[in-house]
């Protein structure tokens, strides 16, 4: 009978404790705070191309692995489309290139000779309008000027400034090159191209417009799958450096990125320091050429990698 007792007693207690424990469990659920601090929202924004939206997505989907609340507004449009976002509120976070920061968003100088002072200036610059510019990435994507094989063979072309050789032609590109310092504009000013008009593109990719003769060179991105081995296309030196340094950083406003806390800054930084020049060029193959969506691809990396 004794034993009875103790067993009684002791299951008995033990209904108890574990009745506190789920008590205790449940107050703990209720009131413990999400990773989002006092419920800030990050929204993302990003660019009108590919790169941009697995970017973006690679951002989003680690960042809610992680259990932050993430609103997400993909192909907004042009850098300038992206800032006025940025500035109205409307998106507080979006993948930028710290040398567009520096040249076009700034109009400033780009008197830094490397991708690390590039992207401190850049840092600089944003901080004085309350934005934080989180680490770089690895990669780079620059734009770069292209023409054909055949044409690079034709006139020897090698470098930007060989463009002076070839007399009147056209550069084609997105229509906001044409106003560019790290496009038409800079490559214009820079290299003496007197004889170079702009034709925007719209509808057409650069490629098919090269491989149409409808330009004879044109702006396009270093990451772009055709560049890539074996290439039909030349890709023109730019030993001037009109395109600056163009490393990947995001840009948060900086009140939420305070708000958010170490958490987050280190989760989008752990996601940038495994984007290298391949990585980048791979999945940007995979949307482009193979036509997986960039949110595929995306999930894809973050595993790989242990980032979701």
């Amino acid at each position: 009978m004794i034993r009875k007792h103790t067993r009684r007693a002791a299951k008995a207690a033990f209904a108890i404790s574990l009745g506190v424990a789920i008590v205790i469990g449940l107050f703990a659920a209720v009131f413990a705070k999400p990773a989002n601090s006092a419920g800030t929202k990050v929204v993302i924004g990003t660019k009108n191309f590919p790169e941009e939206f697995i970017l973006g997505q690679l951002y989003k989907q680690a960042l809610e692995a992680k259990g932050f609340s993430v609103g997400y507004k993909e192909n907004i449009g042009s850098t300038e489309l992206v800032q006025t976002a940025l500035t109205s509120g409307k998106i507080n976070f979006y993948p930028e290139y710290t040398g567009v920061i520096v040249q076009d968003v700034f109009h400033h100088a780009l008197s830094a000779k490397t991708g690390q002072a590039t992207w401190q200036l850049a840092k600089q610059l944003e901080a004085a309008k309350g934005y934080t510019v989180l680490k770089p990435t690895p990669f780079f994507d620059t734009d770069v000027v292209a023409v054909t094989n055949a044409t690079a063979k034709k006139y020897g072309l090698k470098s930007v400034g060989d463009l002076k050789k070839v007399g009147a032609f056209k550069l084609g590109g997105f229509p906001e090159c044409k106003t560019r310092n790290t496009c038409f504009v800079g490559y214009t000013k820079q290299y003496g191209l007197t004889k170079a008009s702009f034709l925007p593109l719209a509808g057409i990719s650069a490629y098919a417009a090269l491989d149409a003769g409808k330009v004879l060179a044109a702006d396009v991105f270093s990451t772009d799958p055709p560049l890539g081995k074996g290439s039909k296309y030349t890709v023109l030196s730019d030993p001037k450096h009109v395109t600056g340094f163009q490393n990947v950083a995001p840009i948060v406003k900086t009140s939420v990125a305070t708000s958010l806390g170490a958490k987050f800054t280190a989760t989008v930084n752990a996601v940038s320091a495994k984007l290298s020049q391949n990585a980048i060029v791979a999945m940007n193959k995979a949307v482009i050429v193979d036509k997986q969506s960039a949110a595929k691809v995306a999930k894809a990396f973050l595993k790989a990698n242990g980032l979701a």
